[in-house]
């Protein structure tokens, strides 16, 4: 694992149990595993080694459910797939294949096959026919079967990489918390580190009713003028979603400019600005602990109401920098 990434979260999914569910062709001892078992250290990491044939393997999961009673199921690519299925539960669906059948055959995943890791019961091959094929298609005719369902379309997550090249199914995704991420269709340290866990904090807080302080951050704060990053801008947005709520705030109403700004924060902030974003004349409304802005001058009417939140000016004489802001927040410690 790239170990520069990763880092532990001792505190996220503390004493509860997360059930992963690996992709075709793989195992409970996967990197994704190892890595899950690092990054949060006192949860429980329950990874079967998934049954080849899908109805064994639906057998299988809903058995560990009804027994482990998991907090959070989280499944890769054909794992995805099945975790989709597992209704009741807290899930996160990774570039799920809600068409597995049609990918084996596209992407020559039929005839003999060795499983990419390890296995408990030291099979390291086997063999997809036809009719196995026509089981995998089977199986996927239960997919969405309650994704009407509003307490479900709270429940689900799925995350789709930009640049998954196995799998395509962003566009039939039926929940609301559909997220696009940078990545390929398997998860690395920098993918999981900047895409997943932000989403598990989510769903932790909420299981926890953890309310964390509110960082607001203006747009503005975000760009150079040629658009491209300010320094050390991204470090401090993965810092500070660490400890705090942050949600990145636009005051420019243009339809176009907000269009742009779509594209910024999903190339730039990625996963964190993904149902954190808002546009906004009204500064006064925000209502929260610390609003990072610009040092702008006289940008601001005299008779423009305050905001309900500590200013922070970026370019100050206190804030030159975002790497005054992360020292000032560092200092803080949470609060």
């Amino acid at each position: 694992m790239e170990n520069n990434y990763v880092k532990q979260f001792p505190e996220l999914l503390k004493g509860k149990k997360l059930m992963y569910i690996h992709g075709f062709g793989s195992s409970g001892q996967s990197g994704t595993v190892t890595r899950l078992r690092t990054v949060f250290p006192n949860a429980t990491i329950i990874a079967p080694d998934i049954p080849v044939h899908p109805q064994e393997a639906l057998e299988l999961l809903h058995r560990l459910c009804r027994d482990e009673h998991p907090d959070l199921i989280m499944g890769t690519s054909m794992g995805g797939m099945y975790t989709e299925q597992l209704y009741g539960f807290d899930r996160i669906c990774i570039n799920p294949a809600f068409k597995i059948g049609d990918t084996m055959v596209a992407h020559g995943l039929t005839g003999k096959q060795q499983f990419q890791n390890p296995r408990k019961d030291g099979v390291q091959e086997f063999y997809v026919d036809k009719a196995m094929v026509k089981e995998y298609r089977d199986v996927t005719e239960l997919n969405f079967a309650h994704a009407d369902d509003p307490d479900e379309q709270h429940r689900v997550f799925g995350l789709f990489g930009d640049r998954d090249e196995v799998v395509d199914t962003f566009g039939i995704f039926p929940y609301q918390q559909g997220i696009p991420f940078h990545g390929e269709h398997r998860m690395n340290d920098h993918s999981f580190m900047h895409s997943v866990v932000p989403v598990i904090r989510w769903i932790d807080d909420r299981q926890e009713g953890r309310e964390r302080p509110i960082v607001y951050i203006g747009t503005e704060t975000l760009w150079q003028h040629d658009g491209q990053p300010r320094s050390s801008m991204q470090k401090a947005v993965r810092r500070l979603i660490e400890r705090y709520q942050v949600l990145f705030v636009s005051f420019d109403m243009g339809a176009q400019n907000n269009a742009d700004l779509k594209k910024q924060l999903e190339e730039y902030i990625g996963v964190p600005a993904w149902g954190h974003t808002i546009i906004s004349n009204q500064r006064h409304l925000l209502y929260g602990d610390y609003l990072v802005q610009g040092a702008c001058g006289a940008r601001w009417p005299d008779h423009d109401p305050e905001p309900m939140a500590t200013p922070i000016e970026l370019g100050s004489d206190t804030f030159k920098t975002w790497d005054d802001i992360i020292e000032y927040f560092d200092r803080l410690g949470g609060q």
